[in-house]
């Protein structure tokens, strides 16, 4: 019978605790530090982790892993940046992920659904409009928007998120471009599709191709009411460029549920220094697939493959 160590919430989630419990015994550390959950695997003879990467504020690496029975880990995730691949490679380790499991994840928009709402919360000020009213205050004319009809909104990646970023948007009237060398529809330079969009949305996993593929040097591209949402991960910008051209007026706004060391210091991340110091910024703690639905169906599809 498996041993296994939940390391992520899931008992708000209804019927989820009951279906993993069929599969071996349990361990429920929903909320625990890499300390705990070390101490954990070691005392218990832990073979199975259950984890996700957003709620986890470390890394399953070496520290924590070595030396233990773990021979899987099961993330409820199609990324996977919070695990050491490399190291669970040469170890033996199997990790199951959700990245091939496409008759689930095409029914999960809750990511694209977030990277909308980013848009129109940056388009509309809409954070900005409620801080203003809390103070009692009534004025609208610090809070003129932009409207989605007509603008042109650039989608970097046109795959499972890409596409339907795409449908909403074009929905809203916008006129939608898109790129992705991959898929060839659209625009072929990066470039170009930056000096014509009022607005960038990214859409693209982590490989060395797309990392950092946000700089200085694509961000001169740009007009100069550009906005930049970001639901991928916090490595597809170079983040110290992107503050820099929101001081200089480069860039108007950056929405993002991703930041660079989502499992280092928060204290340190230079996006949300600058949306603490007034830079039109938005940053929510990596939400996009957290929804009752999403995560109900998308954790009793992982668990079912223990």
């Amino acid at each position: 019978m498996k041993k296994i160590a939940v390391i992520t919430p899931i008992s708000h989630l209804d019927g989820v605790v009951d279906l993993i419990l069929t599969k071996g015994t349990v361990f429920l550390y929903e909320e625990s530090s890499k300390d705990q959950v070390r101490k954990l695997l070691l005392t218990h003879s832990i073979d199975t982790i259950l984890c996700n990467p957003n709620q986890q504020s470390y890394k399953i690496d070496e520290d924590l892993l070595k030396g233990t029975n773990v021979n899987l880990i099961n993330t409820c995730s199609t990324g996977m940046n919070h695990i050491d691949v490399e190291y669970c490679n040469e170890n033996d380790i199997e990790i199951y992920s959700l990245t091939k499991d496409m008759e689930l994840i095409n029914d999960l928009p809750s990511t694209s659904e977030l990277a909308f709402g980013l848009m129109i919360s940056l388009l509309r000020k809409i954070p900005e409009g409620k801080k203003h009213v809390s103070e009692h205050k009534w004025d609208y004319t610090q809070f003129m928007g932009r409207q989605v009809k007509d603008l042109k909104i650039g989608i970097i990646g046109y795959g499972r998120l890409g596409k339907m970023m795409y449908n909403y948007c074009r929905a809203f009237g916008a006129e939608v471009m898109v790129y992705d060398p991959y898929v060839m529809k659209g625009f072929n330079c990066l470039e170009e599709m930056v000096s014509k969009a009022d607005v960038i949305s990214l859409h693209v996993h982590v490989t060395d191709e797309t990392k950092y593929m946000i700089n200085e040097n694509l961000l001169g591209f740009s007009n100069k009411d550009l906005y930049i949402i970001n639901t991928s991960r916090g490595e597809i910008v170079n983040e110290k460029d992107m503050v820099s051209a929101l001081k200089s007026k480069q860039l108007t706004g950056y929405g993002t549920d991703v930041i660079e060391h989502e499992f280092g210091q928060l204290t340190q991340s230079p996006i949300i220094q600058a949306m603490n110091e007034g830079e039109n910024i938005i940053v929510t703690p990596h939400v996009g697939g957290m929804t009752i639905e999403g995560q109900t169906k998308a954790f009793k599809w992982a668990i079912d493959k223990l």
